[in-house]
């Protein structure tokens, strides 16, 4: 990124690649809203549909698949989100390997975005292990797989050539570098959110705000000065644009 450049003002196209329906919206939310404001064509990979992550003890993991895919949808449309991928892995089976990495490369290869936003697979300790894998292999897809067609070349028969990832954006990274004020789409943030009651609930708007703002002020810790950690989100960028 060139000096004072705008994060992400050069791309068109952004490829987010999470674990389960949610975790855009609470690592990212805010920065995409941006993003689809500004034009730019947005797209979600998500490995699992969230088919475990519930208290009620009368809920099955198919018909809480199905809520958890609706709430997501939803929340991409509030967002400005295009199109929503599912991959299908079960929620606490996402595995770093082959299989998965090949299907992020596909859709690298499919949609050719210009910058990658996924998760920080370093996080320490309160880290599930699903995210963990997630970043993993979002990154790996990144650099070198989907650029190399030695890698996956199946893919050629479906008509998939190899692409270039710009950046990636590792959200909510433990050492970001780069800060990015949610002000102006911190009310989209909340009404996306808000879109999945199933892991949110339904009760008054005001103190769910209070709560997210609570939320990333414990996990933005120490910011540059003017930025507000309730209305901030960070991220880790890697550049590839130079390679």
């Amino acid at each position: 990124m060139e000096e004072n450049e705008t994060p992400g003002a050069w791309a068109q196209r952004v490829l987010v690649v999470m674990a389960h329906p949610d975790d855009a919206e609470f690592s990212s939310g805010g920065t995409l809203a941006k993003w689809a404001k500004e034009g730019k064509k947005i797209e979600y990979v998500l490995f699992t549909r969230g088919d475990k992550g519930t208290s009620d003890p009368e809920m099955t993991s198919e018909r809480l698949a199905q809520i958890r895919e609706q709430e997501q949808r939803a929340a991409a449309v509030v967002l400005g989100v295009k199109d929503v991928h599912f991959l299908g892995w079960p929620d606490g089976g996402v595995e770093d390997g082959w299989e998965g990495r090949g299907q992020v490369v596909r859709h690298l290869r499919r949609f050719k975005p210009d910058i990658v936003v996924t998760m920080d697979p370093q996080r320490r300790y309160r880290q599930h292990r699903d995210h963990r894998n997630a970043g993993t292999m979002a990154l790996d897809a990144s650099f070198p797989y989907a650029r190399d067609h030695l890698f996956y070349p199946e893919h050629k028969a479906e008509g998939l050539e190899t692409h270039h990832v710009g950046e990636v954006f590792v959200a909510g990274a433990e050492e970001p570098d780069v800060f990015i004020d949610i002000q102006d789409t911190f009310d989209l943030k909340i009404d996306a959110l808000r879109c999945h009651k199933s892991q949110v609930g339904d009760g008054p708007r005001e103190a769910f705000i209070e709560r997210v703002r609570n939320m990333g002020a414990r996990m933005m810790g120490k910011l540059p000065e003017g930025y507000d950690p309730g209305t901030t989100e960070v991220f880790r960028r890697v550049d590839y644009r130079r390679r």
